[in-house]
C-alpha cells in the first residue's frame, strides 16, 4: 500500500474512534475525569496508538478530552463555577446565532425543527431528551452563516453536558413542562421570521436553566 493510502487508512480509522467515543462521552457512558488510555483503545480497535492519539486531539478541540502532556487523556470535566460561567456566555452568544439563522432556514428546516419539539415532548427517557433537545437548539442555528459561532456553541454544548443530564434527571418528566412550553415560543418566533423574539425567548430559556441549576447545587446536582 502506498504512502498516501496508508494515511487515508488512518485518517478513516480515526475518525471512527473519534465518532464511537464521541457518542459515547456524550450518552454518559464514561463519568467526568475517567481516564482514558490509549493502549486499550488501540487493541479495542485493532490498531496502533497513532489512530487513537488524532481522535484524541480532535475530541480535546470538541471539549470532550482533556489532554495532560506527559501524563494522558481524561474525559473533561468543569465545576459548578465554570459551568455557570459558560451558560451566562450562552445567553448572550445563542441568540444571536438564533436571530442569524432564523432569516436563512428553509421551510423544510423549520419543519424539522417542529418534529423535533414535538419527539420533545413526547419522550420520557433521559438520554432521548437529551440527544433531541441538543438538535432542535444546534439545528435552529443551521442558517447562521458564521461557522466559528457555532463552533464556540457546540463545544459549550459539549462541556456542560453532564450538568444537563444531572440536572434533567432532578427535575424529572413533570418538571419539564416549562422547557416543552418555551421549545414551542421559539419555534413560533422562528417560523413567523421573527428574529427578535426568537432571541428574547432563547435568551430566557438559557437564563431559567442556568439558575435552576444554579438553586439546585448543594442538592443533587452535581456532575455524575
Amino acid at each position: 500500500m502506498s504512502t498516501s493510502g496508508k494515511e487515508q487508512d488512518s485518517a478513516t480509522l480515526s475518525a471512527a474512534i473519534m465518532a464511537d467515543l464521541r457518542s459515547a462521552i456524550l450518552s454518559g457512558v464514561y463519568a467526568p475525569g475517567t481516564r482514558i488510555r490509549q493502549e486499550e483503545l488501540a487493541e479495542r480497535f485493532g490498531t496502533s496508538r497513532i489512530p487513537v492519539r488524532e481522535a484524541l486531539k480532535d475530541l480535546e478541540t470538541q471539549g470532550l478530552i482533556t489532554l495532560v502532556p506527559n501524563s494522558g487523556a481524561w474525559i473533561a470535566r468543569i465545576d459548578p463555577a465554570e459551568c455557570n460561567e459558560i451558560y451566562k456566555i450562552r445567553e448572550r452568544i445563542e441568540p444571536l446565532a438564533l436571530g442569524e439563522s432564523i432569516p436563512h432556514l428553509s421551510e423544510e428546516q423549520i419543519d424539522r425543527l417542529a418534529a423535533l419539539v414535538d419527539a420533545i415532548d413526547a419522550t420520557r427517557e433521559v438520554e432521548d431528551f437529551l440527544r433531541l433537545d441538543r438538535e432542535f437548539h444546534l439545528e435552529s442555528y443551521a442558517g447562521a452563516q458564521m461557522p466559528t459561532l457555532l463552533a464556540m456553541i457546540e463545544r459549550f454544548w459539549n462541556t456542560t453536558q453532564h450538568y444537563r443530564r444531572a440536572y434533567t434527571r432532578l427535575i424529572g418528566g413533570e418538571g419539564q413542562w416549562v422547557i416543552h412550553y418555551e421549545h414551542r415560543l421559539i419555534l413560533e418566533a422562528i417560523r413567523r421570521r421573527d428574529a427578535e423574539e426568537g432571541e428574547q425567548m432563547l435568551r430566557s430559556h438559557i437564563r431559567r436553566t442556568r439558575l435552576q441549576i444554579q438553586d439546585s447545587r448543594g442538592t443533587d446536582i452535581r456532575e455524575d
